[in-house]
């Protein structure tokens, strides 16, 4: 039987300067990799993105690689199957992509036998000026897992369960919504890859998705973004780029990278005890905890959805959460639970 950690620790920060297709066929296992975040071409002529956006490119790496919009949608079945193959059980993938050609990604990734767990949005500053229609200010994020194992979720990862903001708010709950807004990073004077995600945005994934000491795979790794980061956060790395002015200039700067250099800089979650449970309810909490089911559901989640999130911002358990309710006259049925539904107000 193959020893995966042997193969973790074969591929643990190695690059190679290969199409991720047949690179990954090459060089790694079946189930070696734990996450993949990777954001593949476009398909929409990137390689002339500069006459479209009069960007000044003169800080760009040449030699971007564009897929023709003809052989898009077998291109990205290829690609998926491989980060399929390649993915641990209950390891996870995101894919970053514009909306021209999502319906092959999404498709790509059914064939795989993936699963969806979201599909998020990043929405971000500067979107492409147009005067006839909507300005395109996002990108969508495909987040699915593979079957077989149990999917890392680090709920706690960036902000705690109890953590409020000024007015009462969830900080936890609104670091988890599925639309996230970060802006691009700019580089004036640096060099750079044509298409680069924010260490933000990557770091949020590599958080919430991975462990330390996991390993993280970019198919498509362009300015080794996704690289830097997951060494930063003391992750292991690897990955494929296709262009090799890309791959000479940044596989040498990312090597020497320290692991966990970024650590000392995350904000640290304040996570409480769960030692609420059972404990007698104060009658201040009692009060925030009406008026914050009262918001979650005026917002438009369920009464259920409102109860499970409570229980986990106040560190009690359902039923619990319930009676307080009921006595305060905001649910009347016992039943909610198991239907989804309440008879009360």
């Amino acid at each position: 039987m193959r020893d995966l950690f042997a193969d973790r620790d074969a591929l643990a920060n190695r690059f190679f300067n290969e199409d991720c297709i047949t690179g990954a066929r090459r060089h790694i296992p079946t189930g070696a990799v734990d996450l993949i975040i990777t954001d593949p071409p476009y398909g929409i002529r990137g390689d002339t993105l500069d006459r479209h956006y009069n960007r000044d490119e003169s800080y760009v790496t040449s030699g971007y690689v564009e897929v023709p919009a003809e052989e898009y949608a077998r291109f990205s079945e290829a690609w998926v199957a491989e980060a399929a193959r390649i993915l641990c059980p209950g390891g996870a993938i995101y894919v970053v992509s514009g909306y021209t050609n999502l319906g092959d990604i999404l498709h790509a990734l059914k064939v795989a036998g993936l699963r969806e767990v979201n599909h998020l949005i990043w929405k971000f500053n500067f979107g492409v000026y147009t005067k006839l229609k909507f300005i395109s200010s996002h990108y969508h994020i495909l987040y699915y897992e593979k079957n077989g194992g149990t999917r890392t979720f680090n709920t706690e990862a960036r902000v705690g369960l109890l953590e409020k903001d000024e007015s009462g708010g969830s900080l936890n709950y609104q670091d988890r919504e599925d639309v996230w807004m970060i802006n691009r990073e700019y580089k004036p004077g640096r060099i750079k890859n044509k298409n680069e995600l924010p260490s933000a945005l990557l770091t949020k994934m590599i958080q919430y998705s991975s462990s330390e000491g996991d390993l993280v795979c970019d198919l498509f790794l362009g300015g080794f973004s996704t690289a830097r980061v997951a060494i930063g956060l003391g992750r292991y790395a690897t990955g494929f780029e296709i262009s090799s002015p890309i791959f000479e200039a940044k596989v040498s700067e990312v090597m020497a990278l320290p692991s966990g250099y970024l650590l000392g800089e995350q904000r640290q979650p304040v996570i409480a005890p769960r030692g609420s449970r059972r404990q007698p309810w104060e009658e201040n909490e009692r009060g925030r905890l009406l008026e914050r089911y009262r918001t979650l559901v005026g917002e438009g989640l369920s009464k259920k959805g409102a109860i499970d999130l409570l229980g986990e911002e106040f560190g009690r358990g359902y039923w619990a959460v319930w009676k307080v309710l009921k006595e305060g006259g905001e649910v009347k049925s016992r039943g909610m639970k198991e239907g989804g539904t309440s008879s009360g107000k």
